[in-house]
């Protein structure tokens, strides 16, 4: 009988222990669910750009919209020639972020683990070739290649060729076998540092602005002669006729319209902050 009792009062301190484990075990997971759920709250809220000193490329929109709060005494800016520049920084912790395009942050994000896009898209944009307001023949004969390469679906193909799972590296822009250059040689401006748009493979500048500008001047009977430099010089050498166009992720805004003439639109984009985890 003392056997049988000792053995009851046993098995009723095992219950309570487990009892106890799972309580603390459903407390730990409810604890950390509500942390989850706070960091993400958190992550989707607006930036707090006070105090920061936040990176960009010069001469880029990131550059035009941050140099807004920067006049305004909210935040430091530093300047970077390459997007490359500012995100090495960030890494290294000189700077708390850097604003630049979304396509190339995700590119930066995906070879460096330590670094995040934050959730807060920063602001929306679109990109256009940009060309001399000295030469309106060229624009209109682009905007009439774009329009298209846009309606038999040669825009959409190059875009998927670089962005998105199911049709990225599939799908690479090909010049027709018969194409005609007798008319010349048309010279890209462009800053070969902003993967998808414009970047090195190799020895050789690709990209979806690469690859769209190949079918402009297939279908308008050119050579294409890509030029890479500093994104901030792009629109001085197209109006010193350096360069015939410009393509380099450009986005149209006010202040560029004052000194260069822009093609139709081809693509839209955002700008995003890249934040270290």
């Amino acid at each position: 009988m003392k056997k049988i009792i000792a053995m009851l009062l046993m098995c009723m301190m095992v219950l309570g222990l487990y009892a106890c484990g799972a309580n603390n075990e459903e407390t730990a997971e409810n604890g950390a669910a509500s942390e989850s759920a706070e960091a993400s709250a958190e992550a989707t809220g607006e930036y707090d750009f006070t105090g920061k000193t936040v990176g960009v490329q010069l001469g880029t929109t990131g550059d035009i919209y941050v140099s807004d709060l920067e006049a305004e005494g909210v935040c430091t800016v530093e300047r970077y020639n390459k997007g490359t520049d500012a995100v090495q920084a960030l890494l290294t912790g000189k700077i708390d972020c850097v604003v630049i395009d979304e396509q190339p942050a995700k590119a930066f994000v995906e070879k460096n683990d330590g670094l995040s896009i934050y959730a807060q898209e920063f602001a929306l944009e679109e990109y256009a070739i940009c060309v001399s307001k000295d030469n309106s023949d060229l624009t209109e004969a682009i905007n009439g290649a774009l329009e298209e390469l846009k309606a038999d679906g040669t825009v959409d193909q190059i875009i998927a060729n670089y962005i998105g799972d199911d049709t990225k590296g599939t799908c690479p822009y090909e010049s027709p076998a018969d194409v005609d250059r007798s008319n010349g040689t048309l010279v890209m401006a462009t800053n070969a540092a902003f993967e998808p748009y414009e970047y090195y493979d190799g020895t050789e500048i690709t990209g979806i602005d690469a690859e769209l500008a190949q079918a402009i001047c297939d279908k308008l009977g050119y050579e294409l002669q890509i030029e890479d430099m500093e994104f901030d010089s792009i629109i001085t050498a197209v109006q010193t006729g350096k360069a015939d166009f410009g393509m380099a992720g450009m986005t149209v805004t006010e202040d560029r319209l004052k000194n260069i003439d822009f093609t139709d639109t081809y693509t839209t984009a955002k700008q995003v902050i890249i934040i270290n985890n």
